[in-house]
């Protein structure tokens, strides 16, 4: 499976960018939007698998509690993040911390900065006190070099994060790592500042709720 979507998504990505001169916006955006497609789909299906298996293990949020539960670890996460430059975001239930990339990794590279180690883990002490949920951990870069490359790299940042989160003692099972490349920018690449905030590592907090355990 792995091997079959490396090679649809180098092929998609060599496609997109050889014919870019060729396209319309709206044909590089069906392309662009296949390669998410093929990434998300894949990581969802193993986010799936992870979800159900750690739901097995610790139970779900009773569907009324599910807000009050989520809101707590809301509090908070925002209370220990106030000073650290992470953004929380919250989504319906869900949960999303955006980490930017001057916080969290020097540039081209995939090891966590220094600095960044107590953050992650103030999230970890955070998250292991509320159990009955999962994380998906996304990698993004900006559009600078080859789409390839940035979608490797990407990929290799959210798994450093998983493995750093690991070492804080939250339980792998409950963790889905995936890089995203280039594909999703936060705002468009078009100056140093945005491609630096398009640098970044998103972490998604999901409750456990009977419809998926």
């Amino acid at each position: 499976m792995k091997k079959t979507l490396a090679v649809s998504l180098l092929a998609a990505s060599v496609a997109i960018g050889g014919c870019a001169n060729n396209m319309s916006n709206t044909q590089k955006g069906a392309g662009i939007g296949a390669v998410v497609g093929a990434i998300l789909g894949k990581a969802t299906g193993d986010h799936d698998k992870s979800r159900y298996a750690w739901g097995a293990a610790v139970g779900a949020i009773a569907g009324g509690a599910i807000g009050n539960y989520m809101d707590k670890q809301e509090e908070e996460l925002r209370d220990q993040l106030s000073d650290t430059g992470v953004q929380v975001v919250r989504e319906g239930d869900n949960l999303r911390l955006i980490m930017p990339g001057d916080i969290t990794f020097a540039t081209d590279s995939a090891s966590i900065s220094p600095n960044f180690d107590p953050v992650l883990q103030d999230v970890a002490t955070v998250v292991n006190q509320y159990e009955k949920t999962v994380l998906m951990i996304k990698g993004h870069t900006d559009d600078t070099g080859a789409e390839q490359y940035n979608q490797a790299l990407s990929e290799r940042r959210a798994n450093a994060v998983k493995m750093q989160m690991t070492s804080f003692n939250v339980n792998p099972t409950r963790m889905t790592a995936v890089g995203l490349g280039e594909y999703q920018p936060k705002v468009p690449n078009d100056s140093s500042a945005n491609r630096q905030m398009n640098r970044r590592v998103e972490l998604e907090i999901q409750p456990l709720t009977n419809q998926n355990t």
